[in-house]
């Protein structure tokens, strides 16, 4: 057959996006024809002889039909047109390759596939169809088996970018990263101003983590495109892994510029906020990324952190409560609770909450101190010295735990275990100007004379 038609080569081509934080957006890569191989691919509207014979007339006729149908976007016709030609010549390579382009177009990937691979198995060195098939496959979850078309697509056409880009998204979904970042490098000295293959190629190498390789590549993206969302995005990642919050705040501001409605990445940036102090910032993005929608686990934890940080316990309070509501199990939530009721001097909720976060993790000293401070302040002083007695069997006791030892036994009157803990708080103390000291060195004083009349 002389051959009248163009090859069209597969677009619907998604690539999933970066990893963590994710957060991943997607990006559509639109395929530009490759003409290798099949005479056919490389040859449109070619003159032919005039034919006479009526059979062949109508074939022909079916096979511009075909391509007019193609040229219109209307698969479906196209589609039967070419399966009306194939039904008289089946071994048109050319023919099962376009049925394949419309059956792709039309959302059948099985029959597109079909159709791809019966045109490699005519024409070996029909290159769009290897690249078409493969990227079928990639889209109907088979990267394995897209590997091999795409390679032999990048063979027959050696100094192409593209479908050497094409293995590598294969690779790197089939999970053979070291492979895959070969080939997006190779990809990249054909074709070094493709902002998809640096951000590919940085994608790659953050996966495997080598940020600090990654970084030039995410740079490299946005040099072409400033306002890149893959390229912030992701420069920002290589930041958070190379611990340079400052920066990657910045670029998560800039990659939040593009992509307002990624919440994930607001989080991510409340994150770093949040670390850096910078609380109040870090709560306009929890906000912005709540937007009406309960929030995650994550989400909780660092509004929580950031009002306690702020000492707003009003407000901490309910998302702690929330948050423990959600992870029952979780000893961190009503241990922090507990923390904020003794801020708020709500000390009888304080002993309740902390000793529920005791009896989930006993081995906690942190709510075990903070228990200790509640029933202080509480005036449960037998119970307080309990868990001084706790905590001083796990650790040397602080300073202040010596004078609260000190002041419980005074309460209680016990005059020499109450006159020992104080001269232990004051070989201990180093602030003379403290009132803990005025108190306890008069208290010294008092309790030395107490004992030595009790004595005559």
């Amino acid at each position: 057959m002389n051959c009248s038609m163009s090859l069209k080569v597969h677009s619907r081509w998604l690539l999933s996006g970066l990893p963590h934080f994710v957060v991943g957006a997607v990006a559509v890569f639109l395929v530009q024809a490759l003409a290798v191989g099949s005479t056919c691919a490389q040859t449109v509207g070619e003159s032919r002889r005039r034919i006479h014979d009526p059979e062949e007339e109508a074939l022909q006729k079916l096979l511009t039909d075909a391509q007019a149908a193609l040229n219109q976007k209307d698969y479906s016709t196209a589609a039967q047109k070419y399966q009306d030609y194939l039904a008289k010549k089946p071994n048109d390579a050319a023919a099962h390759f376009q049925l394949g382009y419309a059956y792709t177009a039309m959302q059948h990937p099985a029959d597109a596939k079909t159709e791809y691979a019966k045109a490699v198995e005519l024409d070996p060195k029909m290159g769009p169809a290897y690249l078409n098939l493969g990227m079928t496959l990639v889209e109907t979850g088979d990267a394995n088996g897209a590997v091999e078309p795409l390679r032999k697509a990048s063979e027959l056409a050696p100094n192409e970018a593209r479908p050497k880009f094409l293995l590598a998204v294969a690779l790197e979904k089939a999970g053979k990263l070291p492979e895959a970042i070969e080939r997006y490098q190779a990809a990249e000295k054909l074709d070094d101003k493709s902002l998809e293959v640096h951000a590919a190629l940085g994608r790659a190498l953050l996966a495997s983590n080598r940020a600090a390789e990654a970084e030039p590549e995410f740079r490299a993206a946005i040099a072409l495109r400033p306002d890149s969302p893959q390229g912030h995005l992701g420069l920002a990642q290589c930041l958070i892994a190379e611990k340079k919050p400052g920066d990657a705040a910045a670029e998560l501001d800039a990659y939040l510029k593009a992509r307002p409605d990624d919440s994930d990445a607001r989080v991510e940036r409340a994150s770093i906020l949040v670390d850096a102090g910078k609380d109040e910032d870090a709560l306009t993005e929890l906000d912005r990324a709540a937007a009406g929608k309960p929030e995650d686990m994550r989400s909780l934890k660092l509004r929580a952190q950031a009002y306690l940080e702020l000492k707003r316990y009003n407000d901490a309070i309910p998302v702690l409560q929330k948050a423990e509501a959600q992870d029952p199990r979780n000893p961190q939530f009503p241990a922090a609770l507990g923390h904020a009721y003794i801020e708020k001097k709500d000390y009888p909720d304080a002993i309740r909450t902390l000793a529920v976060a005791l009896q989930m993790d006993p081995k906690s000293n942190d709510a075990l101190t903070d228990l200790v401070t509640a029933q202080y302040f509480n005036k449960n002083y037998q119970a307080a010295l309990q868990g001084i007695d706790l905590l001083s069997q796990r650790k040397p006791l602080p300073m202040g735990s010596w004078y609260m030892r000190a002041t419980c036994y005074d309460k209680l009157g016990e005059a020499a275990q109450a006159l020992d803990a104080y001269q232990k708080f004051l070989q201990l103390n180093k602030d003379e100007n403290s009132d803990m000291y005025f108190v306890a060195t008069a208290r010294v004083r008092t309790l030395e004379r107490e004992l030595k009349e009790k004595k005559r």
